[in-house]
């Protein structure tokens, strides 16, 4: 069995934390591990936002019906997705493109067309749930990088994504809030699904092989 297979079985949705604060090199290579996600064309069209200060944690917390891993955490990090997909978003990765690979902007005209093209063809919902995946898939990378890492970790869907947004001040930073992910330590003291057996469809129900 695999390092990341036997992690995954030790990991769940940790309902309680005890507050013990993660090690700056774990957290560190798990940001990285997130950093390196891959995303559609390498695009990576949103920012997390890492977030330890208490007071705004507790400011945090009602949009999420004061769900306790958000103050019981070491780390809490918000993925928000751009608003939209501009040519200037796609300009800048260019740039970005060039300068990492040595290559002049022009040898990548049509790179940028495939991916203006892609993205013009989608209607406002399709760019919401296109962009909302891309930061779905960091959200795996980083909930196996925590496994790896020992640090425990809840991905959390339930909040007022415009009630985060307004604490956060997203709307001026051109973002929407899509998930959050709590990152700590369990307490089984105080958290009954630490003792749960791990619920998952047998793999003769999962795959179909063809």
């Amino acid at each position: 069995m695999s390092i990341l297979t036997q992690q995954l079985k030790w990991r769940y949705a940790t309902k309680r934390m005890n507050g013990q604060v993660i090690p700056q090199d774990k957290m560190d290579s798990i940001l990285e591990a997130i950093r390196l996600t891959p995303s559609s064309y390498g695009l990576t069209p949103y920012k997390v936002f890492v977030i330890t200060d208490p007071e705004l944690r507790k400011k945090i917390q009602p949009t999420a019906w004061m769900q306790p891993q958000i103050v019981e955490s070491s780390h809490l990090l918000v993925f928000a997705v751009w608003d939209t997909v501009t040519e200037k978003n796609v300009d800048d990765y260019m740039k970005l493109v060039s300068d990492t690979r040595g290559m002049p902007v022009t040898a990548l005209v049509d790179f940028k067309k495939y991916i203006m093209g892609t993205v013009n063809n989608l209607d406002a919902t399709g760019k919401v749930v296109w962009l909302a995946k891309q930061a779905y898939i960091a959200l795996g990378t980083g909930l196996a990088s925590a496994a790896l890492e020992n640090v425990d970790s809840t991905p959390m869907e339930g909040f007022d994504p415009a009630k985060l947004d307004e604490v956060l001040g997203l709307k001026e930073k051109g973002l929407k809030s899509v998930v959050m992910l709590a990152l700590g330590y369990r307490d089984t003291a105080n958290d009954q699904s630490a003792g749960y057996k791990k619920v998952r469809r047998a793999k003769e129900d999962l795959f179909i092989n063809l």
